[in-house]
């Protein structure tokens, strides 16, 4: 196996991802930032962060797949949430959850990073997803 999950004891519990990976592959893949906007770059899910997160889960699995890579080779996903609070936390959740059956999204997930920004790239982007994975 290229990548190990885990959480040692000792550390901050319940969260729904585990807290470290450890990976021995040699091939690493980067997949930028992924948005709502389909191929054509329109764009998805306006004004629905749940919509939102589950069309950049999406996209980030296409860009995964395309180094031959998937959800199990992801050793770290970063979220950049506009303007986040805490309140967003069930909707956040429900956008991951719609799609991790669909997309082989390990359970517990891969450590991840929910980083809140003021604004992105365009007003009506609420988060963007970022992947990192590592293959023999």
């Amino acid at each position: 196996m290229t990548v190990e999950l885990f959480t040692p004891e000792g550390m901050f519990q319940p969260v729904p991802y585990h807290h470290v990976s450890v990976s021995t592959g040699t091939r690493h893949v980067h997949v930028a930032g992924q948005v709502a906007r389909d191929e054509q770059g329109n764009k998805v899910a306006t004004g629905d962060l749940a919509g939102q997160i589950a069309h950049a889960l999406r996209s980030t699995a296409r860009g995964l797949a395309g180094a031959g890579a998937s959800f199990s080779d992801v050793v770290r996903l970063r979220f950049f949430v506009t303007g986040w609070q805490p309140e967003k936390y069930t909707e956040f959740m429900a956008g991951i959850e719609s799609v991790v059956d669909e997309l082989g999204i390990p359970q517990p997930l891969p450590p991840l990073s929910a980083i809140g920004v003021d604004y992105l790239f365009e007003p009506d982007v609420l988060v963007e997803v970022e992947a990192e994975a590592v293959l023999d």
